[in-house]
């Protein structure tokens, strides 16, 4: 007769999900340092590469009854005489003085060049009335050469329009959705010219942050260093960083760059609290700290009542009416809270305090203006 022992299973089944709690946690750890970990490519960009403006001025036709008005739009008038005149028409000066249309409306046009487009590509564009039309809707563009801030023609437009707004009425009322004044074309200009720029094949590599700071410029540095080693990377100041290309890379300055944009590191963030007091929106970012202080804020209400006492004299007796002038002022108080935010407390920390208090967002304007005023606010106000 054979005997077994004690199963294992129980055991082996519970070290599996140790192993696997363990797993989870240290995935979950490296998601999160990945998480607060930032590009290159999203903080600085190479110097020189960038987009670049175009604007044309253009004629758009087709429009039912929503165009300029030419009598009163002149500029849209001689922009019609001049094109039928390239076109072979011949327009009298009596001709000129008759016309009368609103199917054709004025547009600027604007676009932005990619860096490294060539001849032949197609880019968006963003048409816009400049005269007194009430809708772009249906329309179409005719042909506008699009020129740099030099005065050279770098694109040509032409195509129908795609208006996201429309506009309903008479005299006495009008509907209107978004804005139909304006409107885009897809890859509705064709590059005719590209920007004589290219990249460097020998010596360094210039960065640019997009926000000047010279610990995330350090940091930065450092990263890069640690990728492709000491010596590949300095700062130049609080914003320009110049990275020379590796030996690895002397042939292949594209691969050395899209290397170093994958390079993520922790970038420093400033301590600032911005306020719109406009729209009473108010963002605070994470370190931001305040000195041991006290705050209460109360709201003082007024008001004020004008009535007239009138006094009649008896009939017959031949006097006049007197009229009295009488103001009451009423004053009142709300009741306020003193609340005190201790010296290093956290976002969350302030804005529990400040809620308890009842503080509304004009209230919590005034309240971080004081804070600021008294040097108890560690970081910097932004008012809008």
């Amino acid at each position: 007769m054979t005997t077994s022992g004690p199963s294992n299973a129980p055991l082996c089944s519970n070290m599996k999900t140790q192993y696997y709690l363990i797993g989870v946690i240290f995935l979950f750890l490296l998601t999160c340092r990945q998480v607060q970990a930032t590009r290159i490519k999203d903080l600085a960009d190479i110097e020189g590469v960038r987009e670049n403006q175009l604007m044309g001025y253009g004629l758009v036709i087709g429009l039912s009854g929503s165009g300029d008005d030419t009598t009163k739009s002149l500029f849209t008038k001689q922009a019609i005489a001049n094109m039928v005149k390239r076109m072979g028409v011949t327009m009298s000066a009596d001709v000129f003085t008759q016309m009368r249309t609103k199917n054709i409306a004025a547009v600027m046009v604007t676009a932005q060049l990619p860096p490294f487009v060539r001849p032949g590509s197609a880019i968006d564009i963003l048409v816009s009335s400049i005269g007194d039309s009430t809708s772009l809707e249906g329309g179409t563009l005719l042909m506008t050469p699009l020129k740099g801030s030099d005065g050279n023609t770098y694109a040509v437009a032409q195509g129908p329009l795609a208006v996201g707004g429309i506009a309903f009425g008479g005299k006495a009322a009008k509907v209107q959705k978004n804005f139909p004044t304006s409107g885009r074309i897809p890859n509705g200009a064709v590059v005719e010219r590209a920007v004589n720029y290219a990249l460097p094949t020998t010596g360094d590599i210039l960065y640019q942050l997009r926000e000047t700071d010279f610990t995330t410029s350090a940091r930065m540095v450092d990263a890069i260093n640690r990728q492709f080693g000491n010596g590949t990377a300095h700062s130049m100041d609080s914003r320009s960083i110049k990275v020379q290309k590796p030996a690895g890379f002397k042939g292949d300055v594209v691969a050395f760059i899209a290397a170093l944009e994958s390079i993520d590191f922790e970038p420093d963030r400033p301590a600032r609290i911005v306020v719109n007091e406009r729209t009473g929106t108010i963002v605070m970012g994470q370190d931001v700290r305040i000195s041991t202080v006290a705050v209460s804020h109360g709201n003082l209400n007024l008001i004020i009542t004008e009535s007239a006492e009138i006094s009649q004299p008896n009939p017959l007796s031949g006097g006049t009416t007197v009229v009295v002038p009488k103001t009451t002022i009423n004053a009142t108080e709300d009741k306020g809270n003193l609340v005190v935010l201790q010296m290093g407390v956290n976002l969350g920390e302030i804005a529990r305090a400040l809620n308890a208090i009842g503080a509304t967002p004009r209230d919590l304007i005034a309240i971080f203006q004081a804070i600021k005023a008294a040097g108890a606010l560690k970081g910097e106000l932004v008012i809008l």
